[in-house]
């Protein structure tokens, strides 16, 4: 018997229709805020290196440390405002990536176990079309024998530990 159902959380529909509202509620409160720049724009504007990221902060420390030493043509509220915000945007990004990909690896053992069971399900239908001929399964054997080409049942993969 093939190893399978080794994801057993699941949420409840009320969990995951929460889950979806509280992302849409980041989603229409961040849209205001948001900029999709086309691929000119991102060539034009580039990333800023962690040496120019380092300019910035010695900047910001003089700005604060020694403010008779700052440039009159910086607005240096805004200066301040695009710091703030742009760190803001850089946790939230570091977090929602993290939890995308934790997501994505939930995802994937739910697709294990799915697989499994349909590998389960299509040998019981094996063995029924083969002693009970005429009840249907040789219906579903047929159809479903496409998405079974290889040899035997595949075992755990890679960086799955049987519990």
């Amino acid at each position: 018997m093939p190893f399978q159902d080794i994801a057993k959380l699941h949420m409840t529909a009320a969990e995951q229709a929460l889950a979806q509202n509280l992302m849409q509620q980041l989603t229409d409160l961040y849209s205001p805020y948001m900029y999709n720049l086309s691929a000119e724009e991102n060539h034009r504007f580039g990333r800023i290196s962690e040496k120019r990221k380092l300019a910035v902060e010695k900047v910001n420390d003089y700005h604060n440390s020694q403010p008779a030493l700052q440039s009159p043509d910086v607005d240096w509220p805004e200066f301040e405002r695009d710091r703030s915000t742009r760190k803001h945007h850089e946790m939230m990004a570091i977090r929602m990536m993290a939890l995308a990909h934790t997501l994505t690896e939930s995802r994937r053992l739910h697709d294990y176990d799915n697989f499994q069971n349909a590998m389960v399900d299509y040998e019981y239908a094996k063995y029924r079309n083969r002693t009970d001929a005429g009840l249907g399964f040789d219906t579903k054997v047929d159809e479903l024998k496409q998405f079974f080409t290889g040899g035997s049942m595949p075992t755990l993969p890679d960086g799955v530990d049987p519990i």
